[in-house]
């Protein structure tokens, strides 16, 4: 059983935190989110902490008390750090190119794909082969990333295409001839 919900999210000095009904909003240096929490999850703000407590053990209130906590951590961490993820691009002849706000792939299709870039994050392409991702909100920066990534996920056979910087893509033995 995870006690996720139970642990403390500290708060930094420049960083407010305010709940305005079941919407509540982080402020700091870098940003500020806002975020729709459940009424069910009781939530303290005190003085550089927020604490959630559950009225019962409902198995909903229950995955929604771990939920809510990491959520409001992430903002707390996303306002003060930010979020970050590198994809790359593993195949001959594929590229990528950023214009303006659209994210141009050569992929091996017939035709480029254009991807918008949302307004609340940051797109930097490095080489022709690296896409670096940033912003404030881990969802955002995420779905982001993996938007991208389904363009041409990574084929088991030779490796190509559009992983996450760490991720193995474990090769599989293809057909042998006689």
């Amino acid at each position: 059983m995870s006690r996720i919900g139970y642990k403390t999210v500290n708060v930094p000095a420049g960083v407010e935190v305010k709940r305005d009904g079941d919407q509540v909003t982080v402020k700091g240096p870098k940003g500020s989110l806002t975020r729709t929490f459940s009424d069910f999850i009781t939530m303290k703000i005190s003085d550089g902490a927020v604490d959630f407590d559950r009225p019962d053990n409902n198995n909903k209130t229950r995955a929604l008390h771990g939920t809510q906590r990491a959520n409001l951590n992430n903002m707390v961490e996303g306002v003060v750090n930010g979020f970050a993820k590198t994809l790359k691009l593993v195949g001959v002849g594929y590229r990528v190119q950023a214009k303006g706000k659209t994210l141009v792939l050569s992929v091996g299709y017939s035709n480029p794909v254009e991807m918008a870039i949302p307004e609340t994050l940051e797109v930097k392409v490095p080489d022709n082969t690296t896409i670096n991702i940033s912003g404030i909100s881990k969802q955002e920066v995420g779905d982001f990333a993996a938007e991208i990534r389904a363009v041409r996920s990574p084929e088991p056979y030779k490796g190509k295409g559009i992983r996450y910087e760490n991720e193995y893509v474990r090769i599989r033995e293809g057909k042998t001839g006689k």
